[in-house]
């Protein structure tokens, strides 16, 4: 069972600063110059992740082992379900950041059956899934409930904050997508801030709903929100209120009027 799905005008545009729409604006560039790149050869996203792995079984992780930057700790993998339970997508990427690339003051949410893994890095932080389509083109950003990645649970403040913090600078076992997948988490940030919070609610109202339950291991709770996105329209938005911020910038200053000259009393 999924949240009900959202959409993307919840973000407001003119409210992000100009540092972040510009890395937005840059990330968007490049997410669409690596389409561009690998349409050439008629290649596309998924094509180049699952390239050389063999035989693609559904729930098996790609590449073998996932993709861990060990200097930014930010991990990624690509797998799919059955098509009767993602109608429409092909598979998706889950991304994540481990404790050792978190920025001081971060911890695991103090929630009922919270249990710190053996080794402290295990600790790791889901951040957003990208939903691929056949065509290997993203269609939709998702958030999932604990059990389904096997995660240590943050608050939405906190994962919000680690999105900042994700990076996979490597090239293996593909440049092309490591960088695409780094792209995608920061051009969708604002929407991805907005699904966090969501997850947070659609979890406290189905614990409501079930307080006898785990909620965080409840099988029936899978997806906690959804956004379907669009890169072009992302991108066109982050223009326009880059291109506002400069119109308002060179706006000239209304002209003082010249004041009157005061009138002589007259003598008597």
């Amino acid at each position: 069972m999924a949240a009900k799905p959202t959409k993307a005008d919840l973000v407001d545009f003119d409210a992000l600063t100009k540092a972040e729409l510009e890395e937005m604006r840059a990330a968007g560039e490049f997410v669409l110059e690596t389409h561009r790149i690998l349409a050439k050869t008629d290649d596309n996203i998924v094509g180049e992740i699952l390239k050389d792995q063999g035989t693609f079984y559904e729930w098996n992780h790609y590449p073998d082992g996932d993709v861990y930057d060990f200097e930014t700790h930010s991990q990624y993998y690509y797998h799919a379900h059955p098509p009767e339970e993602r109608s429409g997508e092909h598979g998706h990427f889950h991304t994540f950041l481990r404790p050792d690339g978190m920025p001081r003051g971060i911890t695991p949410a103090p929630v009922p059956d919270f249990k710190m893994p053996e080794d402290e890095d295990d600790a790791l932080s889901h951040l957003a899934g990208i939903s691929m389509d056949p065509k290997g083109l993203p269609i939709k950003l998702f958030t999932t409930n604990r059990w389904v990645t096997g995660e240590v649970w943050y608050t939405a403040k906190d994962v919000c904050r680690l999105l900042n913090y994700f990076n996979i600078d490597l090239a293996h076992p593909s440049w092309p997508v490591n960088r695409w997948v780094t792209g995608m988490i920061t051009l969708f940030r604002p929407q991805i801030r907005e699904l966090v919070g969501m997850r947070d609610e659609a979890v406290a109202a189905w614990q409501e709903k079930f307080p006898d339950d785990s909620v965080y291991e409840d099988r029936n709770l899978e997806v906690t929100s959804e956004m379907e996105i669009d890169i072009d329209g992302q991108i066109q938005a982050v223009v326009a209120a880059l291109d506002g911020r400069v119109k308002k910038k060179k706006k000239p200053a209304k002209k003082k009027k010249a004041a009157k000259p005061a009138k002589k009393k007259a003598s008597g």
